[in-house]
């Protein structure tokens, strides 16, 4: 079986398989974060670790966006054109040409939300969704669109799918609030509309930033596979516990800033075997999100290999 036929066992088949695959993600340094550099580079760090699938790292930055001095000035966000993901797609259709005969390759999507944080920062985004948060929803539209027009234009290039980021429903940001329920999930559910049919998606509930309290708003949430966190509010959960919870099967397991990234390297092996032994049948190996840049390769190999001893 390889790895594409395993992925899709994965999700598809009627009996889980034997192997249990793995994948791990981090950033590349920005001289290998587009062209041809970033196609070498994704498929160096996909041969090295021997993980199972090719997740292409989204490295563009928004546009220019007016000044956001007040929330109706969301209104006037600028919408992008294909054209303006050409960095993207350059580098998807270079993956596309170089590893999708031997595996499933899919790509990064930031949600809308992310993608304001990105444009207005934290706390203006914060601020202006308390005081108005009609006039902050025309812009989360446009930005809405503008991560559709990706989907389109990356599942035209022949994507197997999309590892879908969501953020916004985490217990620091509007507790006590319906924001996130009102104006933000309905932002994620309009991109996983457009992700539709797509073989393999993941859904990442993001806690890069912060924790989460409750993961119940995310059921519902599309996706073949959940990759989250298993520290929930005061509670921790196994794979199997997490893969219960939304009904499908889990990636995770390992912190992203633990033994994978500080080491020593002979405690990663024992680390992943104790989250091996507590994985559902349909289980990926990976971390709660995005390792440190300069987690060692051979880390994130020795857990891979870690997974595919197990059986």
């Amino acid at each position: 079986m390889n790895k594409r036929d395993l992925l899709l066992s994965l999700i598809y088949d009627a009996t889980p398989p034997a192997a249990t695959p793995a994948a791990f993600f981090l950033h590349f340094e920005p001289a290998a974060q587009q062209g041809q550099a970033a196609v070498d580079q994704h498929l160096a760090f996909f041969r090295r670790t021997g993980m199972d699938f090719v997740k292409i790292q989204y490295e563009q930055k928004p546009p220019a966006a007016p000044d956001l001095r007040t929330p109706k000035d969301w209104a006037r966000l600028p919408r992008c054109d294909e054209a303006f993901f050409e960095p993207t797609l350059n580098v998807v259709a270079g993956l596309l040409r170089a590893a999708q005969a031997e595996a499933l390759v899919v790509l990064t999507l930031y949600s809308p939300f992310m993608w304001a944080r990105q444009t207005a920062g934290e706390a203006r985004l914060a601020q202006h969704l308390r005081e108005d948060p009609e006039a902050v929803a025309q812009g989360l539209t446009i930005l809405t669109e503008n991560v559709r027009t990706l989907v389109r234009a990356g599942r035209r290039l022949g994507l197997d799918g999309f590892y879908a980021s969501t953020q916004g429903g985490e217990a620091f940001r509007f507790p006590g609030t319906d924001l996130f329920e009102r104006y933000i999930k309905p932002t994620d559910l309009a991109v996983w509309d457009e992700i539709g049919a797509s073989r393999f998606n993941i859904l990442h509930i993001c806690d890069y930033e912060g924790g989460y309290a409750d993961l119940t708003p995310f059921r519902d949430y599309p996706g073949h596979v959940v990759n989250c966190s298993l520290l929930v509010g005061e509670q921790t959960l196994t794979p199997r516990a997490a893969a219960e919870l939304f009904g499908r099967p889990f990636m995770g397991g390992l912190e992203r800033k633990g033994v994978l990234a500080a080491g020593p390297a002979a405690a990663i092996q024992p680390a992943a075997a104790a989250v091996l032994a507590q994985r559902p049948a349909r289980f990926i190996l990976g971390a709660d999100c995005t390792v440190p840049n300069e987690t060692p390769w051979e880390h994130l190999k020795t857990a891979v290999d870690a997974a595919h001893a197990a059986r």
